[in-house]
């Protein structure tokens, strides 16, 4: 028998509890030296990946449950490359965050019931070579299938923010707050402010809409409560809607005023040439992928305005489209002189300010008719735009016309008016322009005809005298140029006008022209003051912006009135000539002639000073002075097939004149 002994094995039990022990040593070390810290390379990378930035976070805490809050102190989202050491897009204090686990376990539905965020800061910038920090780069931004981000309560404390963007003369601070409505029971309003300037004219703003809370109740309509002033323009946005993310299901009354309606396009993009001051006000709202702006009525200087406005924006990213159905019940002429390049409105339009008067003495003052203003052809670029206009009675008591219609269509840049059309008693003066931009240059081409107009309804604007009759004609315009001035300065084309038994001659000649002198006028030519007018025919060629008359005659019961010379367009001055040609023996010489001179502003009628002196050629036969007979067929289309000039026109080229003293 040995006396060896073996070593007593150890329990097993105490094996598991030695194990035991360990563990709960090793979980009771990582409790106590646990950092949530650890994490914050793999969330500033998740973060950063998502919006393109580089995200950096000083400290990380979690406190896990079934809403489990997360904060994160110390948030920096950064520049891209090429902003050096200038602000960071945006920082923030301390962003704390509730996350409904449960939710995302069980429907994959991210459900933020609760975030706040304590002294959040952005600086929004925009180099001088137009690299901009605020473009992101938002990871799936295209999925479409991705769940919307549900977000309850929202608080914000003391949040601000910069925006300076050079080409857009735009620089203005924001802060951002939320708080609890003082008027109603809304909890955690949004508020933000603004003041600076924007367009290079100053800005104040004020928006307060209601708790992100809201946005998740569709049966409770989101506030919005919205005030801009940007120069002398205000705009005020006021109402609900149930989808403010889509802007849809809106009940919103948006109203604008301001001193010129061109101002709005720095607002709204949409281009508007300039205005008098204008007040308007209509419902805003949104559907089928449109902005509406419906119903709206107001006033643009003594005009009064109303209709609707669409703007659609293509899915595919082309260009934007903008519809616009526009009426007014009384319109003032002088209030669309913008679409002509001229200072719209006159100095006694209500609500124009100072610098709006001055700007009007001063266009008053330039020595030059034709407006110079040119078209601004990157704005009318910006979208294209099909409008109506109906202006269904003109209550300027110095022009004949009685309504205006227009349809009016851009498309790429490239203006249309067809038709712009104008009732001037049971006539018409109808027209179709087009303007072709090639270049930067304006291609324009231009035709109207007269169509029957009364004469009585044309002498009526005169408030002097009536007379009876019919004036038709027609006129084309093909030019070069982006501004009144320059296209007509540049231009190509030729008019004619008849008149078919008209008032007496001392009312046209004086009246109409407005010129000097006219009884001296009228003595000088050798006519009665009471002398009825037969007809008027006039036919004129424009050549590079050299006005030529080829034909002018005014036929009296006792003589005829022939005109000759031209027009420069260029500096808009005058050198024409009338005279008088008798149509039988009994006046027996040829009178003083009349020189017209001056300035298409301010012409000037007076008879030759001294004796009769003929300029070279002016003594020859009215046949060679007057076209010839394939005038006629323009004369009738004009005034009918039986009229007056037709029958002078006639006599002019086969009666000899009578011989010259």
């Amino acid at each position: 028998m040995s006396n060896n002994s073996e070593p007593a094995p150890r329990p097993r039990d105490s094996v598991e509890a030695q194990t035991i022990a360990y563990v709960l040593f090793l979980l009771m070390t990582l409790i106590l030296t646990w950092r949530w810290d650890w994490f914050i390379p793999f969330v500033e990378s998740q973060a950063s990946a998502t919006i393109g930035r580089q995200v950096t976070i000083q400290h990380l805490k979690v406190r896990l449950g079934g809403i489990t809050e997360i904060t994160a102190e110390g948030v920096t989202i950064a520049n891209p490359k090429g902003f050096g050491a200038i602000k960071p897009l945006g920082t923030a204090d301390r962003l704390l965050v509730d996350a409904d686990i449960m939710a995302y376990i069980s429907q994959g539905m991210v459900v933020l019931p609760f975030i706040e965020v304590d002294q959040p800061f952005a600086a929004v910038r925009q180099l001088p070579n137009g690299d901009t920090n605020y473009a992101l780069d938002i990871a799936n931004s295209g999925n479409s299938t991705a769940q919307p981000v549900q977000i309850g309560d929202l608080i914000i404390v003391n949040g601000s923010a910069t925006v300076d963007i050079p080409k857009l003369k735009t620089n203005f601070t924001m802060t951002i707050a939320t708080q609890n409505s003082q008027t109603s029971s809304i909890k955690n309003e949004i508020m933000v402010t603004a003041h600076g300037t924007y367009s290079g004219q100053p800005i104040t703003a004020k928006f307060i809409g209601g708790s992100l809370l809201s946005l998740r109740d569709p049966s409770n309509p989101y506030p919005i409560n919205l005030h801009i002033q940007n120069g002398t323009t205000v705009a005020s946005l006021v109402g609900t809607t149930t989808n403010p993310l889509n802007f849809s299901g809106a009940n919103l009354k948006l109203s604008f005023s301001g001193q010129s309606m061109s101002n709005l396009y720095q607002l709204t993009g949409i281009p508007i040439p300039a205005t008098p001051p204008y007040a308007i006000t209509g419902r805003l709202n949104y559907s089928k992928n449109a902005f509406q702006f419906e119903n709206f009525e107001g006033r643009v200087g003594s005009s009064d305005l109303e209709g609707s406005i669409s703007e659609t924006t293509p899915r595919d990213g082309s260009r934007r489209l903008i519809t616009a159905t526009l009426a007014s019940r009384r319109v003032d002429l002088t209030d669309l002189a913008g679409f002509l390049g001229a200072e719209p409105g006159t100095t006694q339009t209500l609500g124009e300010n100072a610098a709006t008067r001055a700007e009007e003495m001063r266009a008053n003052a330039n020595p030059k008719l034709l407006p110079n203003t040119p078209i601004n052809l990157p704005e009318i670029n910006a979208a294209n735009i099909e409008l109506t206009y109906k202006g269904a009675k003109i209550i300027n008591k110095d022009v004949p016309m009685d309504n205006v219609i227009v349809n009016l269509s851009i498309e790429n840049g490239r203006i249309t008016m067809h038709p712009l059309n104008f009732a001037v008693g049971s006539g018409t003066i109808a027209s179709n322009i087009d303007l072709n931009p090639v270049g930067g240059v304006l291609h324009t081409q231009a035709d109207v005809d007269f169509r029957k107009i009364p004469l009585a309804r044309v002498m009526a604007a005169t408030h002097s005298f009536a007379g009876d009759g019919v004036v038709g004609g027609t006129a084309h315009l093909t030019a070069t140029g982006n501004s009144m001035a320059q296209i007509l300065g540049h231009g190509y084309g030729h008019m004619s006008l008849f008149m078919n038994q008209g008032g007496d001659i001392s009312a046209l000649m004086v009246d109409l022209a407005g010129l000097q002198m006219g009884d001296a006028v009228l003595s000088a030519l050798g006519i009665p003051n009471k002398t009825k007018i037969k007809c008027l025919v006039s036919g004129f060629t424009l050549t590079n912006g050299q006005l030529k008359t080829d034909a002018l005659l005014i036929a009296t019961p006792d003589a005829n009135i022939l005109g000759s010379g031209s027009a420069n367009l260029t500096n808009e001055t005058l050198d024409m000539e009338l005279r008088t040609q008798a149509t039988h023996f009994s006046i027996g010489s040829l009178s003083s002639p009349i020189n017209i001179s001056g300035t298409l502003k301010h012409p000037s009628m007076l008879p030759a000073a001294g004796p009769l002196v003929l300029r070279a050629g002016s003594a020859v036969g009215l046949g060679l002075l007057f076209p010839p007979l394939a005038l006629l067929p323009t004369i009738r289309l004009g005034l009918g097939d039986k009229n007056a000039c037709a029958d002078a026109v006639t006599a002019l080229n086969h009666e000899p004149p009578a011989p010259a003293k």
